[in-house]
């Protein structure tokens, strides 16, 4: 008999697109954060991706010295993979953003696949007030911003990740990045297996509806065969429905108050682990059996918590 095939829970415990204003669960200091990371691994998630912010402002920062008090505790505290960000905020240079994985060599990292318009401005309608001034300034410009990954900024990401054992999670907003990927792979800036993140809900990406995410997970069918991993983020209220349609599909799942504040229609999520329980929940439902931390660094062949610079 075949063995059961095991789903990877990453969560996402805090970043750009969301303000503090937005929710009171959002986690913001380097504790809280980190305390979020402990729980929702302790609900499930083998992997935890983070970002990281001012602890006085809210304000999203790539700033070492912050990460370097989230790290150690969450790595003392659980065997979860740690997934660190550069992408950052789409306000930041690529420089900036790479700037934690540079440093700490953690065993995955993000990597958006291609540039994209990122629209977060909708969300100025959706709430009457905002605890900061830079909240209101951060989604306004994002009518006028295109978040930038090129060709040349993925390359000396993917080179400099390569030279400390980091591999990706590549985030593809649109079918335009599956192919970028590709690329990328034929010109031998990305070997093995690929673990690929397929984002649904962004304005300016793919979106969010069942035949959006069939046609993504087709192209990618396409053009990797079966040398990747999937899984899918749905923004907002799509997160759950979409996490559900790419499990029954063969692919794995990403929670998280970065891609959505909330748990259920008019209610917010009062913390990470409850999202990564209720997926849990959905997973299991399916009769599918939820990756530990050991398997799913087997599965995207990962170099080892050991090997880290944290």
């Amino acid at each position: 008999m075949a063995s059961q095939r095991k789903v990877i829970i990453t969560c996402a415990l805090t970043g750009a697109i969301h303000t503090p204003s937005m929710s009171p669960h959002l986690p913001v200091t380097p504790e809280e954060i980190a305390e979020a990371g402990i729980a929702a691994a302790e609900a499930g998630a083998a992997i935890l991706h983070l970002h990281a912010r001012d602890p006085h402002s809210g304000k999203p920062t790539q700033d070492p010295a912050v990460f370097e008090r989230i790290l150690p505790r969450i790595k003392s505290a659980t065997d979860a993979v740690v997934n660190l960000t550069t992408g950052g905020s789409p306000h930041m240079s690529v420089e900036e953003r790479m700037r934690p994985a540079i440093e700490f060599k953690p065993e995955l990292a993000s990597l958006n696949m291609g540039s994209i318009n990122f629209g977060l401005f909708p969300m100025l309608k959706r709430y009457d007030s905002f605890q900061h001034e830079w909240e209101v300034e951060h989604l306004e410009k994002s009518r006028d911003l295109v978040f930038k990954n090129t060709f040349a900024d993925i390359e000396k990401t993917m080179t400099l990740g390569a030279e400390s054992g980091t591999r990706f999670e590549c985030e593809c907003y649109d079918i335009g990045h599956l192919y970028n990927l590709r690329n990328l792979m034929d010109r031998g800036f990305i070997d093995g297996r690929v673990f690929v993140q397929s984002v649904f809900g962004i304005l300016g990406g793919i979106g969010p509806h069942a035949e959006d995410v069939l046609h993504m997970r087709r192209t990618a069918n396409r053009l990797f065969g079966s040398d990747y991993e999937w899984s899918v983020l749905g923004a907002g209220s799509h997160q759950m429905r979409i996490a559900a349609q790419s499990a029954a599909m063969g692919g794995h799942v990403r929670v998280g108050l970065e891609d959505s504040l909330w748990l259920a229609p008019g209610k917010l999520a009062e913390s990470n682990a409850s999202q990564v329980t209720k997926v849990r929940k959905i997973l299991e439902g399916l009769s599918l059996e939820i990756a530990t931390p050991d398997e799913a660094r087997e599965m995207l062949q990962l170099k080892g918590a050991d090997k880290v610079g944290f």
